[in-house]
C-alpha cells in the first residue's frame, strides 16, 4: 500500500486518519507497519463499506476537500469494493535516522559487514550484496531497471535487495532510483580502504 506524499505527511500530522481504496480484496492486514518518507504508519482496521455510506467526514478524515475528491482517487473498476482504512502515525522511520549517521564504531562496522555475510549466504544467487552497494554509490539516482542491466539482473529482485540494503540503513530511495546513504558510504569508504590495493 504506498500513500502520496502529502498523504504521508497528514497522517504524520495527525491530519489524515483514514484512506480509502478499491481493492478487489484487502491488501493490508490490521497492525501492519508501512514505512513512509513522512515515518511509520499503523494500520489500525480494514472495513469493506459501501460507497454510499462514505460521507463529506469520511472524506476531511482521508485529507479530502470534499466527497467528490476522494471519489477521484479511487482507482480500480467499480465492480471491486470499496475499503475504508483506518490508520495512525507511530514514530519517525528509524531507518532513515540510521542512514544518516556518518560515523561508524568498529563494531558498528563489524555488524553491517556481518548483516551483509548473511545476506549474502542466504541468497541462491550468492555474494550480492557488495555489488549492489557499490553500483548505487556508483550510479546514483539510476533507475531499477538500469541498475539491473548493470548488474545483470532481474529488476524485480534487485528492487528487493536495495530494500534489504535500505532496511539495513545503507541505502536511500529517491523519487528517482536510489542513492548511497551517509552509512553506505561510510561502511563503503572503510571496507575498501582495508582492501589490499
Amino acid at each position: 500500500m504506498i500513500f502520496t506524499d502529502r498523504v504521508a505527511r497528514g497522517i504524520a500530522s495527525g491530519k489524515v486518519t483514514r484512506v480509502f481504496r478499491r481493492w478487489a480484496a484487502p491488501r493490508v492486514r490490521v497492525g501492519t507497519k508501512l514505512h513512509t518518507k513522512a515515518g511509520v504508519v499503523e494500520i489500525v482496521s480494514v472495513d469493506r463499506v459501501d460507497t454510499k455510506d462514505i460521507s463529506d467526514d469520511d472524506a476531511r478524515a482521508a485529507g479530502e476537500q470534499s466527497l467528490a475528491a476522494l471519489s477521484a482517487t479511487l482507482r480500480g473498476t467499480e465492480l471491486d469494493p470499496v475499503f475504508r482504512i483506518e490508520v495512525r502515525y507511530t514514530g519517525p522511520d528509524e531507518r532513515i535516522e540510521l542512514s544518516d549517521r556518518a560515523d561508524l564504531s568498529e563494531l558498528e562496522v563489524g555488524e553491517i559487514s556481518s548483516a551483509l555475510e548473511r545476506l549474502d549466504r542466504a541468497s541462491r544467487r550468492g555474494a550480492w550484496t557488495t555489488a549492489v552497494l557499490v553500483a548505487v554509490a556508483d550510479n546514483q539516482g539510476c533507475r531499477a531497471a538500469e541498475l539491473a542491466t548493470l548488474l545483470g539482473r532481474e529488476k524485480e529482485s534487485l528492487k528487493l535487495d536495495v530494500r534489504k540494503l535500505k532496511n539495513l540503513g545503507l541505502t536511500r530511495s529517491l523519487d528517482v532510483g536510489y542513492e548511497i546513504s551517509s552509512r553506505g558510504a561510510t561502511y563503503l569508504r572503510t571496507i575498501r580502504s582495508r582492501s589490499p590495493a
